[in-house]
């Protein structure tokens, strides 16, 4: 890599790719609140706020959160929890259209925000997705430029590829992880290469494709296992490696197997952060070459150098060992007379956990030595900035910025290495007491998706249904969880619909598993409008919408997708479904045992009164939602989306005309100044956005107010340091 400069685009990248991730969470969230956290909620967000006779500072220090500030601004706790997600939104969706905002403050204040919220938001913000954001999004505070608090503008920062570095090795310890953790988990479907037969017909919301996914035949389904794998386990060491192509081949790897997971599922925004992150594996001439616009390279005449001649065969070697390990240790072999690829694994799970405990540890030095690596080329970019005192201030950020990189490279041990606890053990006992200081904050955690594969032998899925009489029983269909067989699968990402997701893990077990059912099933019996909003949004659907039922009970089913038609059409029936038992038994308001359940888990107690408020937020925060009321989920997201997407090409084209409007050029040749006019636009605060080819770090605007004035018709006051490093390159 050839330095900070070398990953300008690759970054900008990812602060517009996280960026439009908060926008996602935070929205999708927002539509939420009432009937997850409001007072007549599922799990009412007060619970979590004990408003005692404690000082403010001591109530932050017992859960840091800024909805503490609720009450000094005249809203309660729900009405708080509203306020941050708008101001989510509405921040994310400006960094997304307006690059002055992907900034470090406005990085820092979102992940605030949702940091504020996932402190009150219990069993349903307790996914991995919701911590990878909080991760990845206090890495964004480290990696963006400091525009909004610019006192003056420098070409680039050269610790910017040691904070960018930090993204790559938490995309390590995500892809990693997850490929190990099936196997430890000793779950026989992954160890038989079958899980993927299960997989598409038992995830918590599949789409569409999934259906179709489903019918590929059996060989195929083991030797998808199988590159899963290698994807996940094989290929992420590839991230540090000094040569280029096969972090380029480890990118495209991860691309492939996250729009595949993103077609057959929805897995709200975590396959587009995953996608995000891997835009650390990238550089700014590669991503020339998607824009057009790519370097041409001179052809070389003479031999090759030794040095490219190594870089050929190394990169040989490690795709040779890849196949060539992936039909030692699975397999592989070609039947001819099936024509299929069969496959099968090849070791044993004492064996794995033996080659485990053997690369953990060997694999966390690899990381530190390429850390350490982009730590030391920034320290000599820094020796090199001209002047003294510039010389010192980037000496200074390069210092302040690598200990923040080893600081969280070193807290990130802990939970990496719970993948194998002895490896997890023989870290230093400062190492543990470190990451336990900061543990609740969220800034590094552990992840292992796909652990073991629910719903061998059929998904369970939750049926809940409404009764008047006792007799004649309707069910209750969800918008998005399966329940009418003939009913398609719906593509609902990024949007993630938190209750039915909880349906989904709440069907794995007894109701007692999941004590929020319980209120759920009370809400529902009140006739809730906030509670049924999450079922579905147009109310004419819900089949209680004019008075809610008198009895309610749940059944649990088994569910499978249909096979494939014989004449190759579309099924008329998506699912079949065996009735297995009672999930929950038939209870009504006043119920003893309904009372005792509520009573069990906490959530007896009544609302405090609401008292109006006459202030102006209260009521802004009213019509806000009222107005996206009437709207699902990913209606609401895709139209700030297709807003941004719209808002970027009305200002490229306005640029464009802008630009092309008025006078062609000189009689000579081409306009002055145009052939260098990017470089002269410099990031603010030392970002690096747009100065990669001033290899000296000379503040530009600087050399510009102190150049001497051209007479009339010479170049532009930015062309002399241009013109001035392109003679010393000719010089060169």
């Amino acid at each position: 890599m050839a330095g900070a400069e070398a990953q300008r685009l690759p970054r900008q990248l990812f602060l517009g790719g996280l960026a439009a991730a908060f926008l996602a969470a935070f929205a999708s969230l927002y539509l939420q609140v009432p009937g997850l956290y409001g007072k007549d909620g599922i799990l009412p967000a007060r619970k979590m706020l004990r408003f005692t006779g404690k000082s403010f500072w001591d109530q932050v220090r017992d859960a840091p959160t800024l909805l503490w500030l609720g009450p000094h601004v005249g809203l309660d706790v729900e009405q708080g929890m509203e306020l941050l997600c708008l101001l989510g939104t509405l921040l994310s969706f400006g960094a997304l259209i307006l690059e002055p905002l992907r900034d470090s403050l406005v990085f820092l204040v979102l992940w605030a925000l949702y940091f504020s919220l996932y402190q009150v938001g219990q069993v349903f913000l307790y996914f991995q997705w919701d911590s990878l954001l909080l991760e990845v999004g206090f890495l964004g505070v480290l990696v963006a430029p400091l525009h909004l608090l610019k006192w003056r503008s420098t070409a680039w920062r050269p610790h910017d590829g040691v904070t960018f570095w930090l993204l790559r090795w938490l995309l390590f310890r995500l892809m990693f992880a997850s490929g190990v953790v099936k196997l430890t988990s000793r779950c026989p479907t992954w160890w038989g290469l079958t899980a993927l037969t299960y997989h598409y017909e038992t995830q918590c919301i599949p789409t569409p494709a999934a259906w179709f996914f489903h019918q590929l035949p059996v060989w195929f389904q083991k030797f998808s296992v199988v590159a899963t794998y290698v994807i996940e386990i094989a290929i992420p060491p590839l991230f540090f490696v000094p040569l280029r192509r096969l972090r380029l081949f480890a990118f495209y790897s991860q691309i492939f197997l996250q729009v595949l997971i993103t077609l057959t599922g929805n897995y709200n925004f975590f396959n587009f952060l995953t996608v995000v992150l891997c835009f650390s594996l990238l550089d700014d001439e590669h991503l020339g070459f998607w824009l057009g616009h790519g370097r041409k390279k001179a052809a070389s005449t003479g031999p090759r150098s030794l040095a490219s001649i190594l870089s050929f065969l190394a990169e040989l070697g490690a795709y040779g060992l890849l196949l060539y390990w992936t039909r030692l240790y699975f397999g592989l072999e070609v039947n001819w007379e099936k024509k299929a690829l069969e496959s099968k694994t090849a070791f044993t799970y004492h064996e794995f956990m033996q080659w485990l405990r053997m690369v953990t540890l060997p694999l966390v030095g690899f990381g530190l030595l390429s850390l350490v690596w982009e730590i030391l080329q920034a320290g000599y970019r820094s020796t090199c900035v001209r002047g003294f005192f510039w010389k010192l201030w980037a000496t200074t950020q390069w210092a302040i910025f690598a200990t923040a990189a080893l600081g969280m490279f070193t807290i990130s041990l802990v939970p990496f290495t719970y993948i194998e606890y002895e490896s997890n053990g023989k870290l230093w006992p400062s190492v543990h007491q470190l990451f336990s200081a900061v543990d609740r904050y969220q800034l590094a955690n552990s992840y292992g998706l796909f652990r073991r594969m629910t719903g061998v032998g059929g998904r369970p899925e939750v049926v809940v249904e409404g009764s008047y009489d006792k007799k004649t029983w309707t069910e209750i269909e969800f918008m998005y969880k399966p329940g009418n067989v003939s009913g398609p699968p719906p593509v609902v990402a990024p949007h993630q619909p938190r209750l039915d997701w909880q349906m989904w893990f709440a069907a794995l077990g007894h109701h007692t598993h999941s004590p929020w059912f319980t209120n759920f099933v009370y809400r529902l019996l009140q006739g809730k409008e906030e509670v049924i909003h999450l079922v579905q949004v147009d109310g004419s659907k819900y089949p209680f919408s004019s008075n809610p039922p008198s009895y309610i009970r749940a059944q649990l089913y088994k569910y499978w997708f249909t096979e494939t038609a014989e004449d190759g059409s579309l099924p008329r029936q998506w699912w079949r479904r065996q009735r297995i038992e009672e999930f929950y038994p038939t209870v009504f308001l006043g119920d003893p045992n309904l009372e005792a359940l509520l009573a069990q888990h906490g959530l007896k107690d009544k609302a405090p009164l609401k008292r109006p408020s006459p202030s102006f937020l209260p009521k802004a925060l009213h019509w806000a939602r009222d107005f996206v009321h009437p709207h699902s989920g990913p209606a609401v997201i895709w139209s700030l989306y297709l807003t941004a997407a719209t808002i970027s090409v009305l200002r490229a084209t306005a640029g464009w005309l802008l630009s092309g409007r008025g006078a062609g050029p000189p009689a000579g040749g081409r306009p002055k100044g145009a052939r260098r006019a990017e470089p002269a636009a410099v990031d603010a605060a030392g970002g690096g956005d747009h100065a990669g080819n001033e290899k000296n770090g000379q503040v530009r605007k600087k050399e510009a107010g102190l150049a001497p004035e051209k007479p009339r018709g010479g170049p532009s006051a930015a062309e002399p340091p241009t013109d001035g490093l392109r003679s010393i390159r000719r010089k060169k």
